[in-house]
């Protein structure tokens, strides 16, 4: 290859890891929210399916794709609460719950998205990070989702938050010691439900990435499983929201090898490299889960859940 194939192969993998990482990212840290709390939501690939749907349909109601981002953030948060509320009964197990809710919440979304597959909605504006280029590969490659600067700016938030506000440190308490929680008069069941709540709209924003960027359309396999990757993103990124952004970063990369070579002519192994994200997840969860042993940053309640 030329040195200018090279430059648009890692300017087409940069830019992709930025783009299709970006559901990952939000997706990861819904997750590490909910967990942080002491309760696993599996339903995260539902909620990531009905807010690809939502957002886009209220992207094409309203004719804002700004108002669809939050129209998907509120449908994520909705499946989320079912499911926080759901497992604040006695005898249900989480993971049965949020397998249960996952299938519920991509049948609805097949089902009420029927009439958006052929209509065309609003799409988020693209940050331009390869104006510097006069090629043209590469000024579309780095066009970035709006979304990303969010979703960084989101995981500082939530790392400060743990760290240094009341109600972070609540979150960690009840994920921690549900026993210490109830000790200092707090509702275990009610920190939950918020968390896992507030978790859900943040994994709502992924959804919208999805259908109002990249990419940028409602079909039913809109996903492709990113939603179940994200809880081994949140496994390998510690429980950190801020290794949470590399680990999305890592994913996002892996998955745009394919089209990144396509971008510049190879086009031998296309689907081959299409699975190398799920490859790496498997590779992760085999280096980083051990039987019998606590993952190091696990939240204590994690390992006793229903």
């Amino acid at each position: 290859m030329t040195a200018d194939q090279w430059i648009a192969l890692v300017a087409g993998i940069v830019g992709g890891a930025l783009r299709v990482g970006a559901p990952f990212l939000f997706v990861s840290l819904g997750e590490c929210l909910t967990e942080k709390s002491g309760r696993i939501n599996l339903g995260l690939e539902g909620v990531l399916v009905l807010s690809a749907m939502a957002s886009f349909g209220g992207s094409w109601l309203t004719g804002s794709a700004w108002l669809g981002v939050l129209i998907g953030g509120a449908a994520g948060a909705l499946l989320a609460l079912l499911h926080g509320l759901l497992c604040s009964l006695d005898r249900v197990n989480d993971v049965a719950t949020g397998i249960a809710l996952m299938l519920f919440g991509t049948g609805l979304a097949f089902y009420l998205g029927k009439p958006l597959i052929q209509p065309q909605a609003p799409q988020l504006p693209a940050i331009p990070l390869g104006d510097w280029s006069d090629n043209p590969v590469i000024r579309s490659a780095l066009q970035v989702n709006s979304l990303v600067p969010v979703g960084i700016v989101l995981a500082v938030f939530l790392w400060w938050g743990f760290a240094r506000t009341r109600a972070g440190l609540l979150v960690r308490m009840a994920g921690d010691s549900a026993n210490a929680t109830r000790a200092l008069g707090y509702s275990v069941a009610g920190l939950r439900i918020a968390a896992t709540t507030a978790g859900g709209f943040i994994a709502g924003l992924g959804g919208a990435s999805l259908t109002l960027f990249y990419p940028g359309s409602w079909n039913e396999g809109i996903s492709s499983g990113q939603g179940l990757i994200a809880v081994a993103l949140v496994i390998f990124a510690r429980w950190s929201p801020l290794r949470c952004i590399g680990a999305a970063l890592l994913f996002g990369g892996a998955g745009a090898i394919g089209p990144a070579l396509q971008s510049i002519g190879v086009g031998w192994g296309y689907h081959l490299f299409n699975t190398v994200p799920y490859v790496l997840t498997l590779v992760i969860l085999v280096l980083t889960c051990k039987p019998g042993s606590v993952a190091v940053g696990s939240p204590g309640e994690l390992s006793s859940t229903r």
